[in-house]
């Protein structure tokens, strides 16, 4: 049996930089998705199909199948008095932006002036090449 769009699969994985550093794993605790409903990123979407239980495989996902390209646009500047006077400002902190749709996405601070802070709308991982080592646990359901 191999993994078809629309099974319900449990993968281990590893998931590391070129620099071999690792960002992410799943070790004691598979992670259950739907393969094709964009649950996950779509190079590791693509790499589950066609796999067997427990099948093992080394992917490699560039920035287009993972979390996009770094947009210089979603680089912007806010006025500090638009932030609660008492609230703790430092670059590197993570901050909720609430879009006019309602919906949240994160912001990270990159740079605090006096009269401005500079926040990072891109998602921490944009741009960036992924490495996973993947295997398939099991296939929930079809």
């Amino acid at each position: 049996m191999t993994v078809k769009k629309g099974d319900k699969v449990k993968v281990e994985y590893e998931g590391s930089f070129d620099n071999e550093e690792i960002f992410d794993s799943s070790k004691g605790t598979p992670l259950e998705f739907e393969v094709g409903t964009k649950q996950v990123i779509k190079g590791f979407d693509d790499a589950v199909l066609g796999m067997k239980i427990e099948q093992e495989k080394t992917i490699k996902i560039l920035p287009h199948e993972g979390y996009g390209e770094r947009v210089e646009d979603l680089k912007k500047t806010i006025p500090r008095d638009q932030f609660p006077k008492n609230q703790k400002i430092e670059e590197g902190m993570m901050l909720g932006i609430r879009l006019p749709d309602g919906r949240q996405i994160p912001a990270i601070i990159t740079h605090v002036c006096d009269k401005d802070i500079i926040i990072d709308m891109n998602h921490p991982m944009a741009g960036k090449v992924l490495n996973f080592k993947i295997k398939l646990v099991e296939i929930v359901a079809s």
